[in-house]
């Protein structure tokens, strides 16, 4: 089974992302149960906006499109910016949309019998908001999402420290990490041996 990290943090390596931090916890859990990790970070690529899987010219999402084909698990990592997910996650579920014309052999979306979670973190509030958008897009697009398939970070209202640089939260931010990565490998092992079959309609 694979496991897709799409971070969608603003900075490019190999500056340090403190989402990335906080998904490292969720990627390590379900290593730990067999899950082959990969890991992209989408501001270290030409991904220009679009709603179609190849634009050419050297957009590099089809890469990121044959992986997430790839794997079983997709977990999103993005920053809180103004309450909101970063421009990068937004412009990812806008390429995602072509996926929604895409089918495997058997008819059926490319999108089902996939999971996906989400991971946030921000020294601001808006991770429940940043969550339902994505999840919603997600959902949308075909994937699966479990329940409690997410994790968050936030240092509470107000200016104050990164993740990195304080302890706050972190114990009840990694469990609920490790209980997401539990969650995401049941219900993708769950699917593998029950995927959703082709509607008979289409």
């Amino acid at each position: 089974m694979r496991a897709l990290f799409v971070s969608c943090t603003l900075k490019k390596s190999p500056e340090k992302s403190n989402t990335e931090l906080l998904a490292q916890v969720v990627a390590s859990a379900l290593e730990e149960r067999g899950v082959d990790v990969g890991h992209v970070r989408l501001a270290d690529l030409d991904v220009p906006p679009g709603v179609v899987t190849d634009l050419g010219g050297g957009d590099r999402w089809p890469m990121v499109h044959d992986r997430l084909l790839d794997a079983e698990i997709l977990v999103v990592v993005t920053p809180t910016w103004v309450g909101r997910p970063s421009s990068l996650a937004q412009r990812m579920l806008e390429r995602m949309d072509a996926m929604l014309s895409e089918t495997a052999e058997d008819g059926t979306p490319v999108a089902y019998n996939r999971v996906a979670g989400v991971v946030v973190t921000g020294n601001e509030d808006g991770a429940h908001h940043v969550i339902s958008e994505i999840s919603g897009g997600l959902a949308d697009i075909g994937y699966t999402i479990p329940g409690q398939a997410w994790t968050y970070w936030n240092q509470g209202p107000g200016p104050g420290d990164e993740y990195p640089d304080t302890d706050h939260g972190h114990e009840w931010s990694h469990r609920t990490g490790r209980l997401m990565a539990h969650n995401l490998h049941a219900a993708a092992t769950a699917l593998r041996a029950h995927p959703v079959p082709p509607f008979p309609e289409s």
